[in-house]
């Protein structure tokens, strides 16, 4: 493994990803993706799963294959060169395609999810997100922020 995969890598046993909606090479999620999948290639994802049903959001709106994404990260690729390569790799969209994506899933409302994902979202919420916080887990990503200590 690269020495600069190494240093860049996160120890997702002692500390957090990005938030979802931090923005990265102009999308949401990709930031998080990247984190995890660093984590993963370092050996200390610890729980997290890189390409999971969130990271498949974005590689789907993207067009960017997965296993591509985590070869090239591999190599010991900086912040700005994984942005590079995202950018120069994903589907063309529209800055306005790419606004309205970003927002709908920043925005999104647990109230507006399907009934049994609001449901998963609730029982999740009670058993590990503190008890003052349950009121303010309102958007989608409130739930992750709030976990992770970002939403208090």
């Amino acid at each position: 493994m690269p020495e600069d995969l190494a240093a860049q890598a996160l120890d997702l046993t002692e500390d957090y990803p990005r938030s979802p909606r931090a923005f990265f090479a102009g999308y949401i999620l990709a930031g998080r993706m990247l984190d995890k999948c660093r984590a993963l290639l370092n050996g200390t994802a610890g729980e997290y799963e890189y390409n999971c049903r969130l990271d498949r959001l974005f590689l789907e709106f993207s067009g960017i294959n997965a296993d591509d994404f985590k070869a090239f990260v591999a190599t010991g690729a900086t912040d700005e060169e994984v942005a590079e390569w995202i950018n120069a790799k994903a589907k063309p969209h529209s800055p306005a395609e790419i606004a309205v994506w970003n927002f709908a899933l920043k925005c999104g409302r647990i109230c507006e999810l399907p009934p049994d994902r609001q449901a998963w979202v609730q029982e999740y919420l009670l058993r590990h997100v503190k008890p003052e916080l349950h009121g303010r887990v309102l958007f989608n990503f409130d739930l992750l922020d709030a976990e992770e200590g970002r939403l208090g």
